[in-house]
């Protein structure tokens, strides 16, 4: 069962309480670095840093509402081999799932990291943030954070919340080692920590955290941020289903697309060393695009568009985070989270399957089963014979 604490967060501070609890994890040798979104010198930006002195936390924002790329794959990174010593992560909650995943396709490993993830109100897009960033005097991810509203807000001084951001129904997380519960905690003097695994109470007692009942405000806060997401997500699915629903709608959906591959670079999930859409498979020689057009009269160049987005949905989908970085990616700003989180929602649902959730839990693209969608394949099963 887990166990509730909470920390103190100075003159109500919440960014403030968070950095000196991350201190903690380096003072106490829990952590010999801490991987947590940086402001970058003499600038707002924020990009994932490797902090092992505690007094450069000072630069950590973990409230800057951004994500420049996943911090699952600079996670993973930092433990795809063993170094001997610990480290801890601060991720979003969607990183949390993703790194989760990348564990399962043995491109991260979870031994020697402890996670830590705040709950989410949601990040722009890197455009957008930037533009966010520089319209004001203080701090982006402090004054977000006040104008926030507990997650319920989808606009913040005149910008809009990414796409993913505005259906994720798990703004928290359950699978990182440690929650930070700062929702509900804007104006408080103390956030509540959650420890979710063995090695987060393991944490807790080198700490001397004190076990505390778990904060009411918070989870208010969580119940009416996840029916307002919720509602936009089934929405958003309506919206889909017309938009999607043929190989002609398909097509017109990514007619911006350039074959730029920045999805894919983008997705915590893609890992392949090599891509098949990389490889001479579809280095096409020209005598087959001139074949192709006089065969239709006139074809899109480039080519193979919506083909590869079609294969990194059958590839990926039943491990999809919904984390919204393949549209964050895309010069064109083609909304390709918005249908991937759509068939993602239909394969995991269709595989009982929820990513992230469990390291125990394979990837059903892993697992064999004999009796698998015998509708599909018109082989019965044996318990229907």
């Amino acid at each position: 069962m887990a166990q509730t604490a909470t920390m103190d967060a100075p003159n109500k501070d919440i960014s403030l309480g968070i950095k000196n609890f991350l201190g903690q994890l380096l003072k106490s040798g829990l952590a010999e670095a801490v991987l947590v979104p940086l402001r970058q010198p003499g600038s707002t930006t924020v990009m994932p840093g490797l902090v092992t002195d505690p007094d450069a936390l000072e630069q950590a924002d973990i409230l800057a509402p951004v994500a420049p790329l996943s911090s699952a794959r600079m996670a993973a990174r930092l433990t795809r081999r063993s170094t001997g010593k610990p480290v801890a992560a601060v991720l979003r909650p969607c990183e949390v799932r993703a790194f989760i995943e990348l564990v399962k396709f043995n491109q991260a490993k979870a031994e020697n990291i402890l996670l830590v993830s705040a709950d989410c109100a949601g990040v722009f897009p890197n455009k957008d943030y930037s533009a966010f960033a520089a319209a004001g005097e203080s701090q982006p991810g402090e004054r977000f954070w006040k104008a926030a509203d507990n997650g319920a807000a989808t606009q913040v001084e005149g910008f809009s919340l990414a796409s993913a951001c505005l259906v994720c129904e798990q703004p928290f997380s359950l699978s990182a080692d440690i929650s930070l519960g700062i929702l509900g905690s804007e104006g408080s003097s103390s956030i509540s920590v959650t420890a979710n695994t063995q090695k987060g109470e393991d944490a807790f007692k080198k700490l001397g955290l004190a076990q505390s009942p778990p904060n009411e405000a918070r989870q208010k806060a969580l119940d009416s941020l996840v029916e307002k997401r919720s509602q936009a997500k089934q929405a958003l699915f309506a919206t889909m289903e017309e938009k999607v629903n043929s190989l002609g709608a398909l097509n017109k959906y990514f007619e911006n697309c350039v074959n730029c591959y920045n999805c894919r670079v983008a997705c915590p999930i893609c890992y392949c060393r090599e891509c098949v859409f990389l490889t001479d498979a579809f280095d096409h020689e020209p005598g087959l695009y001139l074949n192709w057009a006089t065969r239709n009269r006139a074809i899109k160049m480039p080519t193979d568009t919506a083909f590869f987005h079609l294969t990194r949905l059958a590839h990926m989908s039943t491990s999809c985070v919904g984390c919204g970085q393949c549209s964050n990616a895309c010069p064109n700003d083609i909304p390709v989270s918005d249908l991937f989180i759509r068939v993602s929602a239909a394969t995991q649902k269709a595989f009982e399957y929820k990513p992230g959730q469990s390291l125990d839990e394979k990837p059903p693209l892993a697992v064999f089963e004999a009796d698998e969608f015998g509708e599909a394949v018109g082989i019965k099963s044996k318990a229907a014979s």
